[in-house]
């Protein structure tokens, strides 16, 4: 469809109209309607919104109802995938750029964007902030017309640690250089300074926040403490437990194990980590979604943004790393409102961080300490401005120190492709002890388990009024 020929707002008597022509649906899920309310009026939006609430709805109806193609920044080819062979499946035009493509095939969709022919194009922040894209961004800029930035997962923009992504932290320059420009950013959970923290790292706009109560009462939160047989607990819990369930584990190591081991003893099951080839890791993904295997054991590279509504229950093998990451992952349970239990095994009575949780805190302290030697060392080494692409030439490890300098108030940038170096004060970036202390207090506490998570997030009111009954504290 020709931008000439695509419907606009004023095609449709109603939002509603425009919704069941797109997608089908009668009616629009709590608070979508008022986030693109504010998102046509080209309003810059933080959206807080769980797991299975309908987060990629609220920027992908505007998309259809507005002149020029909105981007969508996502981190995952994956989720890139998923989420634009649904689209295409409801016949509108969408496509992705990234690394699973050939050459031709990157021209002919770079081709069809340009034309006119796309209403969304899913990028990752890598390709969106090098140098060799900004042209076409610009050349689609002054054609097409860009109606809108939707930048997903908007946590990794405060998110620190191993799997660190220093591009959304350049992602401000989209604002800086067209702030003419709405943009949407969302996240299925983030804390107060989590969102202050996007906000600000993203530049964006007096920007109005809609935050949706996480509060499933379909889910079940345990805790449970390991024993010398946990594994024997754990594959008992999995007969016991009807239809697909997750198991999460710290290590990929851990992750073969405890997938060999189900498949000893009768229970399909397939394992999904960073070390597997990516076809692999497609392939166990895509059994596992159509269900032809009813486990997947992972590492947390599992899950973002898939869909598949029948996951009955949830295992955090090891304790999580964050409220946030935790929440995150148990929220793919249960996604079709049926009943779903979310179970975590911690060690007691020495405490919550068993061997593995010892040996991966001390690893992301030492991941910490390196970044911030790497970035003093950057600092001797940098002119007082230059471009960012010769400093990686130099060191392809600079992206992450750059970052952090950035987020210390040491370095600007002048533009998407230049530094600039400043005489503002370190902050540091210790995070990671404070959310080992959010996380512990949530699995140790007697309270109940939703008022803490609620409360913790921000939503105070809801945890006031809520009468909870399905977690283990309340039904002591």
């Amino acid at each position: 469809m020709s931008m000439a020929s695509a419907p606009t707002v004023a095609s449709f008597p109603s939002l509603e109209t425009a919704l069941k022509h797109f997608f089908g649906y009668d009616a629009f899920r709590h608070y979508q309607r008022a986030i693109i309310e504010q998102s046509l009026k080209n309003q810059d939006v933080l959206v807080i919104m769980p797991t299975g609430g309908g987060k990629s709805l609220c920027y992908q109806l505007p998309a259809l109802l507005r002149l020029g193609v909105t981007i969508v920044v996502s981190p995952l080819i994956a989720l890139m995938q998923d989420q634009v062979r649904s689209l295409k499946e409801n016949g509108i035009a969408a496509t992705f750029l990234n690394s699973s493509l050939t050459l031709a095939e990157a021209r002919a969709r770079e081709k069809a964007v340009l034309s006119g022919d796309i209403k969304l194009l899913y990028l990752a922040p890598e390709r969106l902030m090098s140098p060799s894209f900004w042209p076409l961004l610009e050349q689609l800029q002054q054609t097409v017309g860009i109606s809108a930035f939707a930048i997903d997962e908007a946590h990794c923009v405060s998110e620190w640690g191993h799997d660190f992504r220093p591009e959304y932290r350049q992602l401000f320059q989209l604002k800086q250089q067209m702030p003419q420009i709405p943009v949407m950013a969302l996240t299925a959970t983030a804390t107060e300074r989590v969102r202050q923290d996007i906000s600000q790292q993203l530049r964006l706009n007096d920007p109005e926040v809609f935050v949706s109560g996480f509060n499933r009462q379909n889910l079940y939160y345990e805790v449970k403490p390991k024993t010398k047989q946990t594994y024997d607990e754990l594959l008992k819990l999995i007969k016991q437990q009807p239809g697909s369930g997750i198991i999460y584990c710290l290590s990929r190591k851990r992750v073969n194990e405890i997938s060999f081991r189900l498949k000893q003893d009768g229970i399909s099951a397939l394992p999904y980590h960073a070390g597997l080839s990516a076809q692999e890791r497609q392939e166990n993904q895509e059994q596992f979604i159509r269900d032809n295997v009813r486990v997947i054991v992972a590492t947390i590279a599992f899950g973002m943004g898939i869909n598949h509504p029948h996951v009955r229950w949830v295992c955090h093998f090891h304790a999580p790393s964050t409220l946030s990451e935790y929440v995150q992952e148990i929220g793919r349970g249960g996604r079709d409102g049926k009943p779903a239990d979310a179970l975590t095994l911690v060690s007691e009575p020495t405490g919550w961080l068993d061997s593995e949780d010892k040996q991966r805190w001390k690893f992301f302290a030492e991941s910490e300490r390196k970044l911030q030697q790497e970035a003093k060392r950057l600092v001797t080494s940098l002119s007082a401005k230059g471009r960012v692409d010769e400093v990686l030439q130099r060191n392809e490890k600079a992206a992450t120190a750059l970052a952090l300098l950035h987020s210390q108030g040491r370095l600007i940038w002048e533009d998407p492709f230049h530094y600039r170096l400043t005489s503002g004060r370190s902050s540091g970036c210790s995070e990671t002890f404070d959310s080992v202390k959010e996380i512990k207090h949530y699995l140790f506490s007697r309270q109940c388990r939703w008022q803490t998570l609620l409360i913790q997030f921000g939503c105070e009111s809801e945890a006031q009024s809520l009468r909870c009954g399905h977690c283990d504290n309340c039904k002591r």
